[in-house]
């Protein structure tokens, strides 16, 4: 009989709220009233840091700015004297750049991804990079863009390697073609560094190589995610190149990349008065990117002094390259970089990154 008598109420816990026991409002284990002030209290407290990750790039290229001053004001100065038609067409190259570079990240990836907010990311992609070196800026905004549009961390990871391998692949063969078709790769032994150079160089790969095999073979909890990732890009390789119009954008995109980059280099000289055929700039630009491409640099600096030293081997005269050079950076790298910085807080403010 005791069974069927009524269960004794408990008194309520101390800060409980009244009648907790049968109110929606003890399931989720709180107050209707504390509820609402929890949730303005914590947006408040997270507008101060999206307002800071808005303000950052923008921040950034006006003290890159700063910290340059020389160098912009110099290329400034040149390229007021410049021939605005050539400057017009070096302009449409540079814009070229981020729709060759849309068309290999999608090339890269199995998933369709929005061409519009892909072809933004990759234009405030330009400006994080001069953040970070070794293109690393533009891979975290890529990175980012692709997590937002719910691809997988693995294969976003797997996009962004297959994007780099593709882009050097096609490089370097762009670059065997260029030297076996003109006659001024003889004069790039002079560009080329010598054995002592070459040495460390190689033992440094080797020993990071070597490093790598050690620390995947010993340390099991390391070896498990690189294994995942490797399987999850083999699996994404196969799956793009399965179908004809991935492959089209993965590797005419990755050829098209260099060459463009090239033609915006040729139009400065052009309107600069360089005095170079266009296929030999072409070659300086492939062979410069190449041999220092990877050189963790910011903006491209060490490119930048390999890519002088090269037309002045081919021959040019010294002030107009280096004038050339600040030219190419400055259309394609200073003038896109605050409305890069721009585009890249306004993203980051719609929450697409």
């Amino acid at each position: 009989m005791s069974s069927l008598s009524p269960s004794r109420s408990l008194p309520p816990a101390p800060g409980s709220c009244p009648g907790s026991a049968t109110s929606a409002a003890s399931v989720a284990g709180a107050c209707p009233g504390t509820t609402a002030t929890a949730r303005p209290a914590s947006r408040a407290s997270a507008r101060p840091v999206r307002l800071a990750l808005c303000l950052a790039p923008l921040l950034l290229a006006v003290g890159w700015a700063v910290a340059n001053r020389p160098v912009v004001y110099e290329g400034v100065r040149r390229l007021v004297g410049a021939d605005p038609g050539w400057l017009l067409a070096g302009a449409g190259f540079t814009c070229l750049t981020w729709v060759t570079a849309s068309c290999v990240r999608q090339g890269a990836l199995p998933d369709r991804l929005p061409p519009g907010l892909l072809l933004a990311s990759q234009f405030a992609a330009g400006a994080a990079n001069h953040a970070l070196p070794a293109g690393l800026g533009a891979h975290a905004v890529t990175l980012r863009f692709l997590r937002g549009r719910g691809v997988p961390l693995e294969r976003a990871t797997a996009s962004i390697g297959l994007y780099s391998l593709a882009r050097s692949t096609a490089k370097t063969l762009v670059l065997l073609v260029f030297l076996a078709v003109s006659p001024a790769w003889r004069r790039l032994g002079d560009v080329i560094p010598d054995g002592r150079l070459l040495v460390p160089l190689a033992a440094v790969a080797g020993g990071a190589v070597a490093v790598t095999g050690v620390l995947l073979t010993v340390v099991r909890p390391l070896r498990r995610p690189v294994t995942g990732l490797l399987r999850c890009a083999l699996a994404d390789v196969r799956a793009v190149h399965s179908r004809p119009c991935r492959v089209l954008a993965l590797w005419g995109g990755a050829v098209a990349m260099p060459l463009v980059q090239a033609g915006t280099l040729a139009c400065v000289g052009a309107s600069l008065g360089l005095g170079l055929p266009w296929e030999q700039v072409v070659l300086a630009s492939l062979a410069a990117g190449t041999a220092v491409g990877a050189v963790p640099a910011p903006g491209g600096l060490a490119v930048d002094a390999a890519l002088v030293w090269t037309l002045v081997t081919f021959g040019a005269v010294p002030a107009v390259a280096t004038a050339t050079v600040i030219g190419y950076r400055v259309l394609s790298d200073w003038v896109p970089l605050l409305p890069g910085a721009l585009v890249l807080s306004a993203l980051i403010r719609a929450k697409v990154l």
